[in-house]
């Protein structure tokens, strides 16, 4: 009741002031995107170019250090409803993978609101939470691939796949993927198809790339030429002082030329002269895939310029999360560290924020929707985790004190993620794992300090000083020095869930003693 007043409010005020000028957002997305791939990050390598995200980075702020998210489901998730893993009731995996579901009535996704307040709302791309897309709910108009949906056609990232428009049956698509999200999100921009152009819109173009199978487009196949990249410092065992799983992974081997190579021998993209792909190529080959999502952010801000709207369209560019390559010995995303899972992240609306910065606190995924709501002019229509960042698109050095609580817990939501699975037992072992080797964990970032808790008993707590010790390489939670700054991060780690109303916040397993 309380929103339909609220909407009809917004709907008599904007008929009273004619035209409605309040600000459109534009929110581009992409997956598995690394910020090591992104050239106006320092930690880019040096032959990397992306010169339209740089150029919407010299618009506007690019955050230093941003954590959306841990894996595809719970980072998209968490977009749609401001909440962490833990706060969205009734999203589930269910059927084969990637099968997903949700009852809307508890989880209900934030765009229904800006419905309701007069905008637009349209989404194009990859949807990877439920088989209900919300459309015509949360989404008035919509081209996706509904993976969920569609499991046999849940590979197809980048050529011939099943596509729904605005709720219709699917339709086998040809062409490169990124190319197709690109084109159509222009045509819904320049007004050619889909948008209503008497009202403010919110549009999430959400870009399978650079997700596996880390396709590049046929006219990038030879970018990069010859490129070698350093082997991460820990790419192979031992790593002291880490939890067991991360301190006994090896998905790196290595090869006969004397170049890490994957251990399990999947050849995801092709293969190399010697049967398996180099660290040096695979590395290469992601990047030659992101300079379609870099052409595909030029197109796009090149539409919002030519067709007038660019002044008033605020753009968000950041990933689902990123992904590690060879760092820690991973080649997998999940893992709390940054090289698996921190991503890119820009703001950009020059005639509204601040233009060529870069802010150096730490943000989350749960402070985007809020941001969203602030830029909009809205209240938000519930509580949710993060906090609003327009402070600090005003001022980028402003005085933030939040802390980013990160927070994997599988591929269990809600409630069903009250309790840790610390059991022996098979259904135990596999809630905790999912399908993979990384467990459930919890970290907090506050300021430049980095604490992580694996959620299995008895495993060492983690620290990290970020400044002088970027790649997370040694763990200061095993040196007694640091004993009272572990209590701390630990104290405010709890609390932080406490405050977002985890359920596991009182009953974490116990850690190993500190030295």
């Amino acid at each position: 009741m309380r929103l339909s007043i609220v909407a009809t409010l917004v709907i008599l005020i904007v008929s009273c002031l004619g035209a409605d000028d309040r600000p459109n957002i534009l929110f581009i997305y992409t997956d598995d995107h690394s910020y090591r791939t992104v050239s106006c990050y320092p930690e880019s390598y040096d032959w990397v170019e992306t010169p339209n995200i740089d150029a919407l980075a010299e618009s506007g702020v690019r955050f230093h250090h941003a954590t959306i998210g841990t894996w595809c489901m719970p980072s998209r998730a968490t977009l749609l409803t401001g909440h962490h893993q833990y706060g969205i009731e009734s999203m589930r995996m269910e059927g084969a993978y990637p099968g997903s579901e949700y009852d809307p009535e508890q989880c209900r996704f934030w765009p229904s609101v800006f419905r309701e307040n007069g905008y637009q709302t349209a989404q194009i791309g990859k949807w990877h939470t439920g088989t209900d897309t919300g459309y015509g709910r949360d989404w008035d108009y919509q081209i996706v691939w509904n993976r969920p949906r569609y499991p046999k056609n849940s590979r197809a990232y980048y050529y011939d796949q099943l596509i729904e428009k605005n709720g219709g049956e699917p339709v086998m698509t040809g062409g490169y993927s990124t190319d197709n999200y690109t084109e159509w999100a222009v045509d819904y921009l320049r007004g050619n198809e889909g948008r209503d152009e008497d009202k403010p819109w919110y549009l999430w173009v959400c870009y399978g790339g650079v997700h596996g199978p880390f396709t590049p487009a046929d006219r990038h196949l030879n970018d990069y030429e010859g490129v070698k990249v350093e082997d991460p410092a820990d790419i192979y065992p031992p790593r002291a002082g880490k939890p067991t799983y991360s301190r006994e992974v090896e998905q790196w081997v290595l090869g006969p030329d004397g170049e890490p190579v994957l251990a399990r021998g999947k050849t995801k993209g092709g293969i190399s002269a010697n049967g398996k792909k180099t660290l040096s190529e695979w590395v290469r080959q992601v990047n030659q895939a992101v300079k379609s999502l870099d052409e595909g952010v030029g197109e796009l801000v090149e539409a919002l310029k030519e067709s007038g709207q660019y002044e008033n369209t605020l753009i968000i560019f950041t990933s689902d999360q990123g992904f590690a390559w060879g760092q820690h010995g991973f080649q997998v995303k999940k893992a709390p560290y940054d090289a698996n899972i921190r991503s890119p992240m820009v703001i950009s609306m020059p005639s509204k924020f601040a233009k060529g910065k870069v802010c150096q606190h730490p943000v989350g995924g749960t402070d985007v929707v809020p941001t969203i709501f602030s830029v909009a002019g809205m209240e938000l229509p519930w509580e949710m985790h993060g906090h609003d960042l327009t402070p600090l698109l005003q001022d980028p050095g402003a005085e933030w004190e939040h802390p980013v609580l990160t927070v994997h817990t599988g591929d269990s939501y809600g409630s069903n993620a009250d309790e840790v699975p610390v059991g022996d037992d098979s259904e135990s072992r596999a809630k905790l794992l999912m399908r993979g080797v990384v467990p459930w964990w919890v970290s907090l970032v506050d300021g430049e300090t980095k604490y992580i808790r694996t959620l299995v008993p008895g495993e060492p707590e983690e620290l990290y000083d970020l400044k002088n010790d970027p790649d997370e390489l040694v763990n200061l939670a095993r040196n007694p020095e640091y004993r009272e700054k572990v209590e701390a991060m630990r104290d405010a780690t709890i609390a932080e869930l406490k405050r977002t109303g985890a359920g596991m916040a009182d009953g974490l397993p116990e850690v190993e003693a500190l030295p």
